[in-house]
């Protein structure tokens, strides 16, 4: 682990970042994504990781129009399930020891979340994938992601997207838009920048964890962050 900037870090991962074209989990995305997983593995960092559910179901979507809130949370939290799964099975078979752990009850699929247990598999060289956001609806997996590494005491939150960074306005609709290498916490508040939202932002700000956001779709990025390589923005005190 000597080249790592990080001893143990917290990966965000959207559900949009599992989908392609053609699929809402793509097989060969969720390999490359477990190949990039076992590089940082191999390291010696420690790696929790929390998976959004928007490429099969979100809450707060159009797609749960009319339906109840609490409802429409707890489908998307059986979506980040899935995903979860998906990334497991990808993991294991890259030979990477992999543990889910749910914050609902499915003791068929997922270990229950306990804390002290998460701890304990990343302390035993095991990546561990935390499912169903918190267990409780009108929390979305972002507040999810910070809540779990401030509890399992990462040293960073890694968020990986589809982009490069986080950029003034959409740069998929405007080629005008503007990385920002660096920001503040509140920077990302004042300015309603789409990193992760306000109750994620104002946890990391409060605890002074930074967020680093880069493109997880290009090979070996996470192994750059990791290792401190400046890609990607990265969301700090000022």
């Amino acid at each position: 682990m000597s080249d790592a900037k990080y001893r143990r870090v917290l990966l965000k991962l959207s559900g949009e970042s599992f989908a392609d074209d053609a699929n809402s989990i793509s097989p060969d995305i969720v390999r490359s994504t477990a190949r990039q997983l076992k590089e940082v593995h191999e390291t010696g960092v420690e790696v929790g990781i929390v998976v959004g559910g928007g490429n099969i179901f979100r809450g707060a979507s159009p797609q749960a129009t009319g339906m109840d809130r609490s409802s429409a949370d707890h489908m998307g939290m059986l979506a980040t399930v899935i995903n979860s799964l998906a990334l497991q099975d990808a993991c294991e078979k890259a030979g990477v020891p992999t543990r889910v752990q749910s914050a609902v009850s499915m003791q068929q699929l997922a270990e229950p979340y306990i804390r002290r247990r998460a701890i304990r598999h990343l302390e035993k060289g095991r990546i561990v994938i935390f499912a169903a956001g918190l267990g409780a609806p009108y929390f979305s997996t972002d507040t999810a992601a910070a809540q779990r590494a401030l509890e399992i005491e990462a040293e960073a939150i890694l968020k990986g997207t589809k982009v490069d960074g986080v950029y003034d306005k959409d740069p998929m609709t405007n080629p005008d838009a503007v990385r920002f290498d660096q920001l503040t916490y509140l920077d990302v508040l004042s300015r309603g920048l789409k990193v992760m939202d306000a109750t994620a932002i104002s946890l990391c700000m409060d605890n002074r964890l930074p967020i680093i956001v880069f493109n997880i779709l290009a090979d070996g990025n996470i192994r750059r962050v990791v290792r401190g390589e400046p890609i990607g923005t990265m969301v700090q005190v000022g």
